[in-house]
């Protein structure tokens, strides 16, 4: 039994992370916009990794003033802008829609990683982009002849989520040269806090953030699917291969599709189903015996 812990672990961690669109859908409706989510979602984060620093974790709150710019990277650049694309594409699109759009992040870190870090862009890492291309052109209903609206604005929103979670890739593998993951994450949630606070509005919504049901649903999303799918996730990944880890990960599409369709009674059709299929196949070979560098988290 222990053997399988660590891959029960990294499937908890998925699950949670695809459990996610049940508080933004939860958020919305009390009467929270996509931005408000996002901020209530990284000061409920931070608050917790700040306790959870301070009892247990207290040399690794350091950090260097000289690397405030990293950090506006992971939690500005990228936490901020992915999960206002995140959370909005949820709204816009159906959630599986939108996290199979979020998984063309490994087609973008790809790309990405080529120009500014300079790796290796070998054969099967070119089909799994084209894969991704493809698969998404299918989600946005591209090749589909039925005359159906197609939401070209919430297919580049939700495009935009794997671009801003690519960027947490590239920033993030920089600064773990010098820091913990736990380090960089917290860092992460208190700059994209101290960004958000000033600019979120949410005091005029005092009425609606005090209530009952709403602390509700942003203490369980800044713990169940952010500070509790990374501590159970990392714990996992310290007893696996990453590229393993990578291919459990992928349970997380499952699970945002069976909520959608159990909870919130989402429908997918033919062409949308086969996207997503192109999407997570592309993950798969993207991830297969190829991942040097351990990924830390998932936003």
């Amino acid at each position: 039994m222990n053997r399988f812990l660590p891959y029960l672990l990294i499937a908890l961690g998925a699950s949670l992370w695809g459990a996610i669109g049940l508080f933004v859908r939860g958020l919305t409706d009390i009467g929270f916009t996509e931005m408000e989510i996002v901020t209530v979602r990284v000061v409920a984060a931070a608050i917790i990794l700040a306790s959870i620093g301070a009892l247990f974790y207290r040399p690794q709150l350091k950090a260097s003033p000289r690397d405030i710019p990293l950090f506006i990277g992971t939690g500005l650049l990228s936490i901020v802008f992915f999960n206002w694309c995140y959370f909005t594409a949820i709204n816009e699109l159906n959630i599986s829609l939108a996290v199979a759009l979020l998984y063309t992040a490994p087609a973008f870190v790809t790309i990405l990683s080529r120009i500014f870090l300079g790796e290796s862009l070998y054969p099967r890492k070119v089909i799994a982009v084209i894969a991704t291309i493809i698969g998404s052109a299918l989600i946005a209903g591209a090749f589909n002849s039925s005359g159906s609206e197609i939401p070209i604005l919430g297919i580049l929103i939700g495009l935009g989520a794997g671009v801003g979670y690519a960027l947490y890739s590239i920033f993030a593998k920089v600064a773990m040269r010098n820091y913990s993951p736990f380090t960089v994450i917290f860092y992460t949630f208190l700059v994209a806090s101290a960004c958000l606070i000033p600019v979120s509005g949410l005091w005029g919504k005092a009425d609606l953030l005090f209530r009952t049901d709403s602390l509700l649903y942003i203490f369980g999303l800044g713990l169940f699917p952010t500070v509790l799918a990374y501590f159970v996730y990392s714990a996992g990944l310290e007893k696996t291969e990453s590229s393993k880890a990578a291919v459990i990960a992928t349970f997380e599409p499952v699970v945002a599709t069976a909520i959608g369709i159990l909870v919130f009674h989402e429908t997918l059709g033919s062409f949308q189903l086969a996207g997503m299929v192109l999407i997570i196949s592309g993950v798969l070979l993207i991830n297969k015996n190829s991942i040097k560098i351990k990924s830390t988290v998932h936003m």
